[in-house]
């Protein structure tokens, strides 16, 4: 444009290379949808979408919870959030293969960022927690959230239950079955469902947990299907026997990464021979399509000790599929 200076914007059509420029986690004036970008660049919001606070129109908010001391073993999983994120890019430019629509089209998805605590009062941070969790979907969206170690379902439980009102079912995909007892005040990953179910916040009865391979002889009346049964049997059976414990109640989803075989998932804390694949975890989720979701995390992500990004991989993937069930839950 004759005498444009070199900070003079035009006004004219906006051309392709106008509709696929980087950054759309910052640009994006629609939330809804899916628009292409180059997966290498750019700001790595999960898949892309924006980088927002304002909570008006927004269906469900993605919020990285990066607490990582309450694990029993390694340590790291505070950036957990910041991998996940990193690698969904990869795959934020379609919709996950065989979803018969791309849940950004249903769903108005926000990247909330990062819940703020102080890590030099770690007695205070389970309350910290709870608090960021409320004051995002006492706004209305549901919560997606990205951990962190698997402590962090207990307080982002206690927000959905003064959302939702109690007692929730949970759908909880482990190798550990986290309900070993344990003292108040303490802050365990090993121990937050024992108290969620002594506090009345879950029900043992309609919830289900996937996975399991390790020995804790009370299962407080958790329904278990353990990894050796998911390997014996047609994974639709896996399936119709999760959908008959979880029938029409409020189901909080809660998936620890070493729930996966650590040839699937080696970057995680506490890794344990014997579990699921990639396929099995995803196909369960798929099948459960219309279970009554009201919130999600994915935790344990620890990068440092993840080979070739595939953990944090199949940690974003998972994500998509919590967000595809939300999207064809009852309710829309």
């Amino acid at each position: 444009m004759a005498g444009a200076g070199p900070d003079t914007v035009s006004s004219g059509p906006v051309t392709l290379m106008d509709k696929y420029s980087n950054d759309h986690a910052i640009t994006r004036d629609e939330l809804y949808g899916t628009t292409p970008e180059p997966t290498y660049g750019g700001v790595t919001s999960f898949m892309r979408r924006k980088y927002s606070k304002d909570m008006t129109g927004v269906d469900v908010a993605v919020l990285g919870v990066p607490f990582d001391t309450a694990t029993t073993n390694r340590a790291g999983t505070r950036l957990g959030p910041r991998a996940i994120r990193n690698t969904s890019t990869t795959m934020a430019w379609e919709r996950p293969y065989g979803m018969s629509f791309d849940p950004f089209d249903k769903l108005a998805v926000v990247d909330a960022g990062d819940a703020h605590f102080d890590f030099g009062r770690p007695e205070k941070v389970p309350q910290e927690i709870e608090a960021e969790a409320f004051k995002v979907i006492s706004r209305g969206p549901a919560l997606l959230a990205l951990g962190g170690d698997h402590f962090i379902s207990y307080p982002l439980i206690k927000a959905h239950v003064r959302k939702h009102g109690g007692p929730l079912s949970i759908l909880h995909f482990d190798a550990h079955s986290d309900t070993w007892e344990d003292e108040n005040d303490r802050i365990d990953h090993g121990t937050m469902f024992w108290w969620a179910a002594k506090q009345g916040l879950v029900d043992p009865a309609t919830s289900v947990q996937i996975g399991i391979r390790t020995t804790n002889p009370d299962t407080l009346g958790f329904n278990i299907i353990d990894a050796p049964a998911i390997h014996s049997q047609p994974i639709d059976a896996t399936i119709a026997e999760a959908r008959r414990c979880l029938a029409d109640t409020p189901v909080y989803i809660t998936f620890d990464i070493d729930c996966l075989d650590p040839s699937y998932a080696p970057g995680t804390g506490t890794p344990v021979c014997g579990g699921l694949t990639s396929h099995q975890a995803m196909s369960i989720l798929r099948g459960l399509q219309g279970i009554n979701v009201i919130g999600m995390d994915i935790v344990e992500v620890a990068p440092a000790y993840d080979v070739g990004e595939i953990t944090s991989l199949a940690a974003g993937h998972l994500a998509m599929e919590m967000l595809y069930l939300y999207a064809n839950r009852p309710s829309r």
